[in-house]
């Protein structure tokens, strides 16, 4: 079945998305983005080495793999500090697919300011970037990422690292309907049933770290990540029966044989 996952140019077999940090060490980070089946692995360039090639760079790590990097704006507050932020990468790189996150409140929730996540989107596109963009699961601050050039959205499920789940199924549902690009799940995931869950719910990846980074076992989380996506993104096209209230026999009365 061709179910690739289209963001802008790209186009990739895994609808799973994974994170590099928390992680022991390189090595197990490799391992773990490996055995989920991952082709892109975001990066917080901020605290993460891609760019010095004269110190440890988890690019070397993974540069006999397919995995593509997804640098991400992690610490950045304003518009002007992901776009600088976002240029000075690419000049170093030449990645242009990037997770475009502007926090607003950097203390407790770590929700994202969206009103600057659309100032630096509309800049970061007329830039030539494709554009992931981490948002609250609001449908219409969705839609005006898209407006603003966002080649995908990627609303939270939970605040950051949380492990809660999908704590607003529906808003899932209402952010998918009122826009035309792809919808990652980002953000709260806490086990593989979580990501299974926001995959039925129609979402068109999901992207995890922390679930992963901070099991006991990141290697048989990433394994069971990796065929959560799957299951959940299989159910979702197939189809569920409608809910309800009253039992339904599996087999039909008619023609029954009588003794």
């Amino acid at each position: 079945m061709d179910d690739k996952l289209k963001i802008g140019k790209y186009e990739f077999n895994s609808r799973l998305i994974v994170g590099s940090g928390k992680y022991k060490d390189f090595e197990t980070t490799k391992e773990a983005t490996l055995a989920s089946g991952s082709e892109l692995i975001t990066v917080a360039i901020r605290r993460v080495n891609i760019t010095d090639p004269n110190k440890e760079n988890l690019r070397d790590t993974f540069k006999d793999t397919n995995v593509k990097f997804l640098p991400n704006s992690a610490g950045c507050v304003t518009a002007e500090e992901a776009i600088t932020t976002f240029r000075l990468m690419r000049e170093a790189t030449g990645i242009d697919i990037i997770k475009l996150e502007v926090i607003g409140d950097t203390k407790k929730t770590l929700y994202p300011d969206v009103i600057e996540t659309i100032k630096a989107c509309e800049v970061l596109k007329k830039d030539g970037f494709t554009i992931m963009a981490y948002t609250s699961d609001d449908p219409i601050m969705a839609k005006r990422l898209e407006d603003a050039g966002a080649d995908a959205v990627m609303p939270l499920a939970a605040p950051i690292g949380s492990g809660l789940g999908v704590q607003n199924p529906y808003n899932v549902v209402f952010v998918k309907e009122a826009v035309s690009v792809p919808v990652i799940v980002d953000a709260g995931i806490g086990c593989a049933s979580d990501a299974s869950r926001a995959m039925e719910l129609g979402a068109d990846g999901v992207l995890t770290n922390t679930a992963i980074a901070q099991a006991k076992d990141p290697i048989a989380m990433a394994t069971a990540m990796k065929h959560a996506v799957i299951a959940g993104r299989l159910s979702y096209l197939a189809g569920r029966i409608p809910k309800k209230p009253y039992a339904t026999a599996s087999s039909p009365e008619d023609g029954l044989i009588q003794f």
